[in-house]
């Protein structure tokens, strides 16, 4: 599963949602109520944490936004704390930071 769940138990919630879902016992907007309460949120990042994963995977900021599809710009302002990186980015750069810079690498 894609999706992080807060635990077991909502996981295994939001699958049963999923499948009523598809067989039309449940609707969008509650489908959507589920997704809210068993999905975790993407946690923040500070910008020396941003930093640090790209330091750890050894690019530079303009290798490093390339792989996220951002502009330089914005991963120096991330670092700066110019900005602050949210929701698709986010979930990017947390993505990098547990599983490493390779899982965004294309063939």
């Amino acid at each position: 599963m894609p999706e992080q769940y807060k635990d077991d138990l909502s996981a295994a919630i939001h699958e049963l949602a999923e499948d009523l879902h598809r067989h039309g016992a449940i609707d969008k907007q509650t489908m959507r109520a589920f997704d809210t309460s068993c999905l975790c949120k993407a946690e923040s990042l500070t910008p020396v944490e941003i930093r640090a994963i790209r330091k750890r995977e050894n690019v530079s900021q303009p290798v490093f936004a390339c792989y996220l599809n951002v502009s330089k710009n914005l991963v120096s302002d991330w670092e700066r704390g110019v900005k602050k990186p949210s929701g698709p980015s986010l979930r990017l750069l947390a993505l990098v930071r547990d599983k490493g810079l390779g899982v965004l690498a294309w063939a």
